[in-house]
């Protein structure tokens, strides 16, 4: 696989160094994107360039994640209109501890082409404020800081002299991984470049060195809103954040003009299969979101994850599925269910008694607020019992009607769910 052919065909370059190119042809090299653990865990924005180190890595190069334990501390400015908040020593420490092994999901960090973790904190915890004056603030002239996009476009609404100097941490960094590590290239988002393209003029200036820099478009949805983010706020990778279920349904409810880009983004299967299963499918949009849902599903959280939110996504949206469905289910699927649909508990006592129907609806649910109208949703045949039409308002529930000897699905009509919680 050739990188940058890869990245073309798949419209995710948008600007490179000259001699990028030629030196990726000539010999296996190392590159690095850094990551900023300002958050709890990596979202899905984040996962576009853990797809280019991965592609950098299928193609025989060796990827380098910098985990910025010092540069999370001081906050990028690029692509910001306002002044970030800073986060606490603690939470970010605990951020990078868990993105780290985040990390160690999607790269290979054992084989030929293995992976590096590094975090940048260990290249200024024994740096005084005078040493990083004298090592990197003398290297770039203020005129040359100020000319960044970076910087510029917060000439007017104010930025700190923390957020300044950056662009001189992130330039140093590179330094530090180039001498190290022998890493020539830096890629990461077009609102990097200036960042990335200080750290090539460190190493030309300080180590007489060639560095390079590679930059991916910043990825937007066909409606020109963020990617990465849904009506709920963000798409994490931590199955606690965003469930499998929520993150299958984020591919599958994607705009259908946004499929062709995704597919090339976030796909592992090749160009002739891509292009293949375009034609195939072009009149059928949803079949693509599918395939794409469940490979990234699958790649992100489990197989076995996927399979659990493919089932509970037939359970919610499809008016045929059947009792044998919700049957087939696993304890970890229904567990997905109860955090969809309105959960409600039981004490699993008035389950081992046994409990009239119209007792179960109004008195130990509050699905409905009286027993006439539990009784008429009866008689309308509006009422089921996993699945199981009720007709007769002396039926009994007990503890036979659990599913995995916790769960009852009830049913007051088409659109009307419940799950009831035994504990």
């Amino acid at each position: 696989m050739n990188f940058i052919d890869e990245l073309r065909w798949r419209n995710v370059l948008h600007d490179m160094t000259p001699g990028a190119e030629e030196r990726l042809n000539e010999s296996p090299t190392m590159g690095y994107i850094g990551f900023d653990p300002t958050a709890a865990s990596l979202t899905i924005g984040n996962y576009v360039q853990i797809m280019t180190l991965t592609r950098f890595q299928m193609s025989g190069h060796h990827p380098l994640v910098l985990m910025g334990g010092a540069t999370g501390r001081i906050g990028d400015p690029s692509g910001k209109d306002k002044e970030r908040e800073l986060k606490t020593v603690e939470e970010l420490e605990n951020n990078l501890a868990y993105q780290s092994l985040q990390m160690k999901k999607f790269l290979d960090f054992d084989g030929p082409n293995k992976a590096i973790l590094v975090n940048n904190f260990d290249f200024y915890k024994d740096m005084n404020v005078l040493d990083f004056l004298r090592l990197a603030g003398k290297t770039l002239t203020i005129n040359y800081m100020m000319s960044k996009d970076s910087v510029k476009n917060r000439l007017e609404s104010g930025l700190s002299y923390t957020e300044f100097s950056y662009q001189l941490l992130q330039a140093y960094d590179f330094q530090c991984l180039y001498k190290k590590y022998g890493c020539e290239i830096q890629m990461g988002g077009s609102d990097q470049w200036g960042n990335i393209t200080s750290g090539t003029e460190f190493i030309r200036r300080n180590l007489s060195a060639k560095a390079y820099a590679i930059t991916t478009p910043l990825l937007t949805k066909s409606d020109g809103k963020k990617f990465g983010k849904s009506e709920s706020g963000n798409i994490w990778l931590d199955p606690s954040m965003t469930t499998p279920y929520q993150f299958y349904q984020f591919w599958i409810n994607a705009d259908d003009a946004d499929i062709p880009s995704f597919l090339r983004i976030f796909s592992l299967l090749s160009k002739k299969e891509l292009e293949d299963l375009e034609k195939e499918y072009a009149n059928k949009p949803n079949e693509l979101k599918k395939m794409l849902a469940v490979e990234v599903t699958s790649r992100v959280h489990s197989p076995g994850a996927c399979q659990s939110a493919e089932a509970v996504s037939n359970l919610l949206f499809n008016k045929y599925a059947d009792r044998d469905s919700l049957f087939s289910m696993s304890a970890d699927a229904l567990d997905l269910v109860a955090g969809e649909i309105s959960t409600l508990p039981i004490k699993l006592d008035i389950l081992s008694n046994g409990t009239n129907i119209i007792d179960l609806l109004t008195d130990h649910s509050g699905i409905l607020s009286s027993k006439g109208e539990a009784r008429k949703a009866i008689v309308n045949k509006a009422i089921s019992i996993n699945k199981d039409k009720i007709i007769d308002h002396e039926t009994y529930i007990n503890h036979t009607s659990l599913l995995h000897g916790r769960f009852i699905m009830i049913e007051n009509g088409k659109k009307n769910k419940y799950l009831l919680v035994a504990s």
